[in-house]
């Protein structure tokens, strides 16, 4: 089996990464005829497998991740990729044509079975199960080898196209935040030596939450434990915690910057973010922007918006010095979740950001 062979097994065209069987399937697919400009089903899948024969070309990928399924109690995060690139399209409809010409090329969503997470945690019976609805037309033998967990069919993803294509630079679409652990286990096995900053109200530094091991409050924890610590870690914009800055840089060894110190001198804190990523000797970073990052007064719409966080043109201009001083090789815009939005507008409010960085984002990896 091909790469392209397996990424349309494990993928769906942009739009459709939660199988609908009746009910909303047609205003799903007259969504992606509008992502795709598109006349017909047909002419969507024609131009997604096109796109999975041209990834040895792309500069970027971009990958929705619609799982909510890691997240807390309040959902919705499922329905950001969607929302995202439909923004996109309103803002500005030929922006995804341009970037496309500079390199960024979308493959799709995950497929996504919404109550499943993580194959660590499912039964053999259960594997065997799913695998049967979502590869029914592969012998078992050969469908026993492929993942059937939104967060194990990304890191899959991710892995055969940086197989095919070392260079290429991930850009994930959430989902809760946990969709963000596959993009770094997967590129430290293809590219170590990068370091990760997180935009974020919260650590996420739980070692496991109610005995799960990868979910919206764990994947920081990971994901720094895979870097090798050592300040390869840096969050930004913490302001609710259960524990201080000092206990979790003196135990964990990652860099934090609370939102209160940003807010009172902004200019300080962009200069004292990038002299840390520096410092941490890592080459390269990936960002990872949960929009409760933001003050709640521009992001409502997510799972845990938080007050007294950052302004979207600190975050905006982080990304690009960023992307000038350090580099990126990767990159997400997680948590965005219309359906939750907590005031008049707060959809659009959220969706209008997250787009904002979504763009900036794309321009730093294709810069």
């Amino acid at each position: 089996m091909t790469a392209a062979e397996e990424l349309a097994l494990l993928l769906r065209p942009a739009g459709g990464g939660v199988p609908l069987v009746s009910a909303g399937r047609e205003a799903q697919a007259a969504a992606q005829r509008r992502l795709y400009g598109a006349g017909s089903d047909a002419e969507v899948e024609r131009i997604f497998r096109e796109r999975l024969d041209r990834i040895g070309t792309a500069r970027a990928v971009l990958v929705g991740v619609p799982s909510d399924v890691g997240a807390g109690v309040l959902r919705g995060a499922n329905q950001g990729p969607l929302a995202l690139r439909e923004r996109l399209l309103a803002d500005d409809p030929a922006w995804l044509e341009s970037a496309g010409r500079r390199g960024l090329l979308d493959i799709g969503d995950v497929v996504v079975i919404p109550q499943l997470l993580h194959d660590e945690m499912l039964s053999p019976a259960q594997l065997a199960a799913s695998r049967r609805a979502l590869y029914p037309g592969l012998h078992a033998d050969v469908a026993a080898g492929l993942p059937v967990s939104p967060l194990s069919i990304a890191e899959r993803v991710l892995d055969l196209v940086l197989a095919v294509h070392p260079a290429a630079r991930p850009l994930l679409l959430g989902g809760d935040h946990s969709t963000a652990w596959p993009a770094v286990a997967a590129l430290h096995r293809a590219r170590p030596g990068f370091g990760v900053v997180q935009l974020d109200a919260h650590t996420d530094l739980l070692a496991e939450r109610l005995g799960v091991k990868y979910c919206f409050g764990t994947w920081s924890f990971h994901a720094n434990e895979r870097l090798g610590r050592g300040g390869r870690l840096v969050q930004v914009g913490i302001r609710v915690s259960g524990r201080d800055r000092l206990h979790w840089e003196s135990t964990l060894g990652v860099r934090q910057f609370w939102a209160g110190e940003v807010r009172s001198d902004p200019a300080a804190a962009l200069d004292a973010v990038v002299a840390a990523v520096r410092a941490s000797g890592v080459r390269e970073v990936y960002l990872s922007n949960d929009v409760d990052g933001t003050d709640d007064a521009w992001v409502d719409a997510t799972g845990t918006p938080e007050p007294g966080g950052l302004d979207p043109d600190f975050v905006v201009e982080l990304i690009r010095r960023l992307g000038r001083e350090v580099g990126l090789l990767g990159g997400d815009v997680m948590e965005v979740a219309p359906p939750i939005a907590r005031t008049p507008g707060g959809a659009e409010r959220t969706l209008s950001v997250a787009a904002r960085y979504l763009r900036e984002t794309a321009d730093a990896l294709l810069a």
